[in-house]
C-alpha cells in the first residue's frame, strides 16, 4: 500500500518553533505531542546520560532537513479538542478556575434545594400531595 503525500509525515527540523535548532520542536511535531515535553525529556536525558545525547542532538541537527516556512496566508491557529489539559496547552490555573466556577454553581443550586427541603411551603405542598 503506497501512502499519499497527505498522510505521510517527515521527521525534519522546526526552526520556527524551536530554541536551538528546531530538533526537539520538530520531534514534537512528528510525534503529535507538546515541545516542551520533548525539551524536558531532551534536558533529561542530556544530563543523566553524559554527552551520549549532546552527539545524538547535534546528529540530528546537520542530518535533519530544515522545515519550510509556511506562508503567513496559510498560517491558521490549530484548535484541538482539548482531552487533557496539558494536550492542549491551556495553562493549569485557567482550568483550575473553570473547575472552581463549576462547583461554586453546583454549590449554589444545592443550597437552593436545601433551603427549599428544609422550608415550611416543601412540608405544606407535601401533605397536600398526600390528600
Amino acid at each position: 500500500m503506497s501512502q499519499t503525500n497527505e498522510t505521510r509525515r517527515t521527521l525534519m527540523r522546526d526552526k520556527a518553533k524551536g530554541k536551538i535548532a528546531g530538533v526537539c520542536a520538530g520531534i514534537a511535531d512528528y510525534y503529535n505531542i507538546e515541545v516542551w515535553l520533548v525539551r524536558i525529556i531532551a534536558v533529561t536525558a542530556l544530563i543523566f546520560s553524559s554527552s551520549f545525547v549532546t552527539v545524538i542532538y547535534i546528529a540530528l541537527w546537520f542530518i535533519l532537513d530544515e522545515k519550510p516556512a509556511e506562508p503567513a496566508a496559510l498560517q491558521t491557529s490549530h484548535i484541538g479538542v482539548k482531552t487533557k489539559v496539558w494536550e492542549a496547552g491551556e495553562a493549569p490555573t485557567r482550568a483550575f478556575l473553570e473547575i472552581q466556577q463549576e462547583f461554586k454553581e453546583l454549590e449554589h443550586a444545592l443550597q437552593q434545594m436545601e433551603r427549599y427541603v428544609t422550608s415550611n411551603s416543601f412540608k405544606l405542598d407535601r401533605e397536600l400531595k398526600q390528600l
